[in-house]
């Protein structure tokens, strides 16, 4: 069962990035490096029942990702005040050919709201055991109601793109243009759990890998949804690998109250699942013209 998402705390200490070692602070970043070498060979470090690892998230998948947010996408980002506490359901548009958008969630809502986003991801992103493995490490688990419910119980802060494939593969002519939000499996899953739902805009994923079309033989052979052409891949090789240095905004908007709807009513959860497609349409329709060209 699906909740229609692409894709990669137990308790309050969780919300923050993970705890420093007892112990002097070591020196330098050999020290520091060193430190945390021992500390994983020694087996002291602590996972979470969906594989978390917060100290090797914060200490080596989230600095990498922060390369590219910080240096090569340059993203900027509103409505962080918007980001409640407690439990709460982050719904974004999904795009970009390759889920980038998904990890730079990811960076947005540590590093702005000092919280770890879990991400729901699609089934293909847990098949390929090396990417698997990293997503649970980040925190990351399937796209399904009951992984959902159980982390919006522990008062977690979960991340899903109901455009799931559709929006991350969708060709360059539909940039900036809402896909159909499945099944509205997530307003289902929030209206149960009682949180509320934060939309949130990405703009800058769309012109990264920008998909001109769909070789669909290929895809069917490798067992993939879609296999891009765009205007550097395949044609450069794994240098069309690079996505393009597109000037990225992140904007999240005021947490919907789902207080009056009831989740059995499945007029309910259309109404819940069109009001939240709606809104994140219009946030991304003022934060691209806010960001101005895409390349500056």
């Amino acid at each position: 069962m699906s909740l229609d998402a692409e894709v990669i705390p137990l308790d309050a200490a969780r919300h923050q990035s993970p705890p420093e070692p007892d112990g002097p602070e070591p020196d330098g970043l050999l020290d520091r490096g060193l430190a945390f070498l021992r500390r994983r060979l020694a087996g002291d470090y602590e996972v979470d029942e969906f594989g978390f690892d917060p100290e090797f998230n914060g200490t080596v998948l989230l600095p990498m990702a922060r390369a590219l947010y910080e240096h090569w996408f340059r993203v900027e980002v509103s409505g962080v005040e918007n980001i409640p506490s407690g439990g709460a359901l982050v719904v974004a548009n999904h795009s970009g050919t390759i889920p980038v958008d998904a990890l730079m969630l990811s960076v947005a809502v540590h590093d702005n709201a000092g919280r770890d986003l879990r991400l729901l991801g699609a089934d293909l992103v847990y098949q390929v055991p090396v990417l698997a493995h990293l997503a649970r490490k980040a925190g990351h688990t399937l796209a399904c109601p009951a992984d959902a419910s159980r982390l919006l119980a522990k008062d977690e802060l979960v991340g899903v793109f109901p455009e799931g494939f559709k929006g991350v593969g969708k060709p360059f002519a539909d940039r900036y243009k809402l896909q159909r939000f499945g099944r509205g499996g997530f307003a289902r899953t929030a209206l149960e759990s009682g949180v509320p739902i934060v939309p949130a805009a990405i703009v800058g994923a769309e012109e990264i890998y920008p998909k001109l079309a769909d070789l669909r033989p290929l895809a069917r052979l490798l067992g993939l949804p879609y296999f891009p052409v765009t205007p550097t891949f395949p044609l450069l090789g794994p240098v069309g690998l690079v996505p393009l240095p597109s000037k990225w905004m992140i904007a999240f908007g005021e947490p919907m109250s789902l207080d009056d709807d009831d989740p059995d009513d499945p007029a309910a959860v259309f109404d819940v699942t069109d009001r939240v497609r709606e809104t994140v349409q219009r946030m991304l329709n003022e934060t691209l013209e806010l960001r101005g060209p895409a390349f500056l």
